[in-house]
């Protein structure tokens, strides 16, 4: 079901076309290992009574208020019906969509406009959705939930007493319900497995859902006897073990845009791993705070690794987070430098900036010299070894372009792709949309980068001296 724009030809070779379709499902039928009939039902999931005793469970449950399904249901019913009732005649009864009122979105039309009243119906349906399945669940194996709503909104409703003291308010209402429904219904999230799913050419991926990945989440019952933390206890885990995750999913090349998405797992396998996690006045700390702390425990993950830049590059981070490459005064260019052990006149050498007349900027991407070799550079910085990448990538060679520099860049290159983790986060938190596509695009592109640069040296005859 295609709602970005007119259907594709469906007798034509282009996504969406009927003979890929029919090929999709074929395949899942062949590589299924029971030879018993699958069935489908419409059933009211909040009942207890539909379930079986020991099911296990695989969902992928309704995204908050996120994408119009009740609404596409609607229209698509109507033409259904027409074509299948006789075919289907217990689910085409009715006219419209039947218990249209107990679909489970966030849908503040529903409630006179109140997004208030939206937010509690869908909290409470998924609340006892979850608590239905744990206690039908078998304990031998975990409840999946599967997720690809971008994570990283920023509420402007948070009230500074909600917020606790938190710099960064960064948390979404559609995975804060999930997560509190999945929490109270007794389970712990136990993983997380990103999952590269999301078609990345989508027009509703440009902004209603920009994720590359679905992000499964790993959930298994919570021991009764689970201890509670006090919040300091649980900031003071999630600094020293989500590091490490962070740290895995990056050498696992998960594209920067599910990075924060793909950190909720560990992030809140801590959180869910007590009873409550208790606030320094003894009310439990909400699931939202929660997301902030891992948001933010997240980018401090990222600036850390800026001690691996040289001097140059902690500069140029710096000023784009300010100015992008737009213009900025000299003076502060000047005083930032000095900050960072270097000199405006050292990035104009080094080919990062530019200053003219009291002001100065960094080059973009097509200003960089078209001949640049990084193993003749004599001021080789972190920041051009990125720019250049990308440049290559998207404008001149493609993979292959990127690859011959990687090859020539040593070390460097790895703290290239860290560097463009970095950038996006920024462009993540600024809503530079356009600018984050370029590092996200760097990262995605890497293992293949890599493959190519690996055959390049390979294929590149040593040369000895003559004695």
């Amino acid at each position: 079901m295609t709602w970005d724009f007119a259907e594709a030809n469906p007798l034509s070779e282009s996504t969406g076309n009927f003979i890929g379709a029919i090929d999709w499902i074929a395949k899942v039928v062949e590589i299924s290992p029971y030879s018993t009939k699958g069935f489908v039902q419409r059933l009211d999931a909040t009942k207890s009574d539909i379930y079986a005793k020991s099911i296990v469970v695989s969902t992928d449950p309704p995204y908050y208020d996120n994408i119009g399904y009740a609404d596409l249901s609607e229209f698509f019913y109507v033409w259904l019906r027409r074509s299948l009732s006789f075919i289907y005649p217990d689910l085409f009864s009715t006219i419209i969509i039947p218990d249209k009122e107990r679909e489970l979105v966030a849908t503040p039309y529903r409630f006179s406009g109140s997004k208030q009243k939206a937010k509690e119906f869908f909290e409470t349906g998924l609340g006892e959705t979850f608590k239905r399945m744990r206690e039908m669940a078998h304990d031998g194996y975990p409840l999946t939930v599967y997720y690809a709503f971008k994570q990283t909104e920023t509420d402007d409703e948070v009230s500074l007493t909600e917020r606790k003291g938190n710099s960064d308010s960064r948390a979404s209402t559609g995975w804060e319900t999930m997560l509190e429904g999945l929490i109270k219904a007794g389970f712990s999230i136990t993983g997380t497995w990103p999952m590269r799913t999301e078609l990345s050419n989508r027009t509703v991926a440009s902004g209603t859902n920009a994720l590359a990945s679905s992000i499964a989440l790993v959930c298994r019952p919570r021991p009764e006897t689970a201890p509670s933390a006090t919040r300091r206890q649980f900031v003071n885990i999630l600094k020293r073990e989500l590091p490490d995750a962070l740290q895995k999913l990056q050498q696992g090349n998960i594209a920067p845009v599910d990075l924060a998405q793909a950190s909720i797992g560990p992030g809140m396998e801590i959180y869910s791993r007590y009873s409550k996690v208790l606030e320094s006045d003894g009310e439990r700390m909400p699931v939202r705070i929660a997301l902030q702390l891992i948001n933010q425990t997240l980018d401090d993950f990222l600036a850390e690794q800026e001690g691996e830049f040289d001097a140059e590059t902690c500069f140029a981070l710096i000023w784009f987070e300010q100015h992008t490459f737009n213009e900025g005064l000299f003076g502060d260019a000047e005083t930032l430098s000095k900050a960072k052990n270097t000199a405006v006149q050292g990035l104009v050498d080094a080919g990062i900036l530019t200053a003219k007349a009291g002001k100065v900027r960094l080059l973009r991407r097509d200003e960089l010299p078209k001949n640049w070799n990084p193993q003749t550079d004599n001021r080789l910085t972190v920041w051009e070894a990125t720019q250049h990448m990308i440049h290559e990538l998207q404008d001149r060679a493609g993979n292959q372009g990127a690859a011959n520099l990687l090859s020539q860049l040593g070390t460097i290159g790895e703290a290239a792709r860290e560097l463009a983790y970095r950038l996006y986060n920024i462009c993540d938190r600024k809503g530079w949309a356009a600018e984050g596509v370029a590092y996200n695009s760097l990262v995605i592109s890497w293992p293949e980068i890599s493959r190519l640069a690996a055959e390049t040296e390979e294929s590149t005859p040593l040369q000895m001296a003559l004695l």
